[in-house]
């Protein structure tokens, strides 16, 4: 019953898989081989454009970090909400590999960023005020730390505000085909289309051992250079890329992806709705595949003593995480442990 979270998960076999397949031969280092190169045809596919560029790491704080940097300067700021993970779990990263740059925290229920305090914030922007620390992206996270997805609309919405005022607009997308899942969105539709200009495109919590990939949509191309001259430097230039294309390949190929989100979302559900019945509030509506439950210390205790494993939460709660590989058995016997 290890509910702790989806990177706890193994890897998909296709991943292993492709993996081998990839150890074949001699390949050219640092992202020029074939595998890499062949990446770029199927993700074009995926996100409906060949408009992109894209480079891979091997976790989401360096995505994350990397893509950043890129667009904020040492002397401004990122806008995102105050639980966003940029914020509270990449131990100062993004500061660290913008050389300074500040993230303006800003508030909003169910983890999403607020409409009025993202419009209070725009208007607060003044690149000529030199005590201002002016804002340059707008970072919104999908899902959100707290289990809630943006839809397209919320995202069309906030980019073309934060575009009116010149910002650009980034999305951490480590749990993204659980958001789409969700929503019911295409990537195209919750992405460039919906005016994100770069997304950090999260694949290790869905299934994979550790791909994640940053993706540069129109003019935010003009930054390839700049993001390979920042990873080299911080040591996010991987001489084998071709092992974590190959991930990518695998966890692509028939939207298989899509389908091991689908498959946590689903277990995520039924987790939240049996505990539902047994009269335990959540915190959050559940819209992906982490539920939030607001347990007594009771329930807490007997769980731990069953072997369940999860974590405390902020505001309470207990954060439950599904991930394609929990099984319909561990929710049930999770269940079972909670007297009604």
């Amino acid at each position: 019953m290890n509910f702790s979270s989806d990177t706890s998960a193994p890897a998909h076999p296709s991943v292993l898989e492709a993996m081998v397949a990839a150890n074949t031969g001699l390949e050219a280092s640092y992202g020029n081989d074939t595998v890499t190169r062949r990446l770029r045809q199927r993700l074009g596919d995926v996100f409906g454009t060949a408009d992109f560029d894209y480079w891979l790491t091997a976790s989401g704080t360096a995505s994350n970090a990397l893509a950043l940097s890129c667009f904020c300067p040492p002397t401004g700021a990122v806008l995102c909400h105050a639980g966003a993970h940029i914020a509270v779990d990449e131990r100062g990263a993004p500061e660290f590999f913008s050389g300074g740059g500040k993230l303006q925290l800003l508030r909003g229920p169910d983890g999403k960023i607020g409409s009025e305090q993202l419009d209070e914030a725009l208007a607060g922007i003044n690149h000529d005020f030199v005590h201002e620390t002016p804002a340059h992206v707008l970072s919104l996270t999908n899902l959100t730390e707290n289990g809630t997805a943006y839809s397209v609309a919320q995202v069309t919405d906030y980019a073309a505000r934060a575009h009116a005022k010149g910002l650009i607009v980034h999305m951490d997308g480590a749990r993204l085909g659980n958001a789409l899942v969700a929503t019911s969105a295409t990537p195209t539709e919750m992405t460039w289309k919906a005016g994100v200009d770069v997304l950090t495109f999260g694949l290790t919590k869905t299934g994979a051992i550790g791909c994640e990939i940053i993706l540069l949509f129109g003019k935010a191309r003009e930054k390839k250079r700049e993001l390979e001259v920042r990873a080299k430097r911080a040591g996010h230039m991987p001489p084998k890329m071709r092992f974590m294309a190959a991930q990518a390949e695998a966890m692509l190929e028939g939207n298989l992806w899509l389908e091991l989100a689908a498959q946590a979302n689903e277990a995520a559900r039924r987790l939240a709705e049996g505990l539902q019945r047994k009269g335990v509030k959540l915190a959050f509506a559940p819209e992906g595949n982490e539920v939030f439950a607001l347990l007594s210390e009771d329930q807490v205790a007997r769980l731990h003593a069953a072997g369940a494993v999860f974590y405390p939460w902020m505001g309470g709660s207990q954060r439950l995480v599904c991930s394609w590989s929990t099984r319909v058995e561990e929710v049930d016997a999770l269940l079972k442990v909670l007297k009604a």
